[in-house]
């Protein structure tokens, strides 16, 4: 793995500061920071590599696609998805939550929301996992090669994709990307990629963090567990807690634009700035009891979406996402539990979540 040299913050209130002063704490070069060149579209800044004005007027053109009305409206469609996937594990003693449901689930979902095909939903996983890799900076050469390939691939297809929209547009999400206008301003071919690379990324992985996150608290603490159990209505508050005390997103990189002063330290101009919000959410100076799991808390003020001008586009989707799959999950199954069989994790800079959780069912 190739090194970042940048500063890590990792106290709440540092990290609350740096999330809420982009202008001296700027996104520019955060795909490249974490991708180098590998990143998948070096040609376009990502949205989330744009400080305002340029950020603001892409913003405000991904908003008129991906509306709030879009996401509540999937509701009933995710809960078809995940009875759909729940099915299949019907008779089976013993299953792995992340292969067989949180893994399937928003590859699935946010396919269907972008208006892939239902034949790629494996080759979109595939390309999301080979970005994700890209953000450990590999050196191996054959696995940089191979990045590489499905990148190519990827792209090829959303370029086939978006020219075919233009042409006969669809009620899905990249059909809106690419009829989307701000000011007479319109998205070109390689920013809808991008977006849709950063969309796919968002949808997917982080919520199979989430929920994989979610069942290893829940095992862990049976008492927390067993809360849940006897009143369905804390899910919500359930998902509030797990993003803080185990967020999929353990930090962000960020760049100062001046020399700044912070937690008593300078930081010079130009320097990487990694914020920690994994870390923040776990202040003890923020959360009494900061490494207790209580299902009862319902943090309000996590930082695990970020906040303000690059608040994360799809909280509310992981959010429903989330409620609904565990839902399904805790109340229309038999009871699990962990099997002897070891749980991986992923390895990622930035994201956190096991790649494996192989469970059995107790009922």
């Amino acid at each position: 793995m190739e090194s970042i040299q940048c500063w890590a913050v990792s106290r709440y209130a540092d990290v609350d500061y740096v999330i809420r002063h982009p202008q001296i704490f700027s996104s520019t070069g955060l795909m490249n920071g974490f991708l180098g060149d590998l990143n998948p579209v070096p040609e376009v800044p990502w949205m989330i590599d744009l400080d305002p004005p340029d950020h603001t007027k892409l913003r405000k053109l991904v908003n008129k696609a991906f509306t709030p009305r879009l996401i509540m409206a999937l509701e009933a469609r995710i809960r078809e998805i995940c009875n759909q996937i729940l099915s299949d594990l019907r008779g089976r003693v013993e299953f792995d939550l992340v292969r067989d449901f949180s893994m399937p689930l928003p590859v699935i979902v946010i396919s269907e929301l972008l208006g892939v095909d239902p034949e790629y939903r494996a080759d979109f996983k595939r390309w999301s996992d080979a970005t994700i890799r890209s953000s450990v900076r590999p050196t191996d050469e054959d696995e940089r090669h191979e990045i590489r390939r499905e990148t190519r691939a990827r792209c090829a297809y959303l370029e086939h994709i978006i020219a075919q929209r233009r042409k006969e547009p669809r009620e899905d999400l990249i059909s809106r990307l690419v009829q989307a206008e701000e000011d007479h301003q319109t998205l070109s071919a390689l920013e809808v990629i991008a977006l849709t690379i950063l969309i796919l990324i968002a949808g997917n992985e982080t919520t199979t963090n989430l929920l994989g996150n979610t069942i290893l608290a829940l095992l862990a603490h049976p008492a927390e567990f067993a809360k849940v159990r006897a009143d369905r209505r804390l899910v919500p508050q359930l998902v509030e807690e797990v993003l803080r005390y185990d967020s999929a997103v353990q930090g962000v990189f960020r760049v100062a634009v001046r020399e700044i002063e912070l937690a008593g330290t300078t930081i010079p101009a130009g320097a990487g700035v990694f914020y920690l919000n994994g870390s923040a959410n776990r202040d003890e100076r923020k959360y009494e009891n900061p490494d207790r799991f209580d299902v009862f808390r319902n943090p309000p003020d996590h930082l695990s979406f970020g906040y303000g001008i690059h608040y994360c586009l799809g909280a509310q989707l992981a959010r429903i996402e989330a409620k609904v799959a565990l839902d399904a999950l805790l109340f229309e199954q038999p009871p699990f539990a962990r099997t002897t069989e070891a749980m991986t994790r992923g390895d990622g800079l930035a994201v956190r979540g096991p790649k494996t959780l192989p469970l059995r069912f107790v009922g």
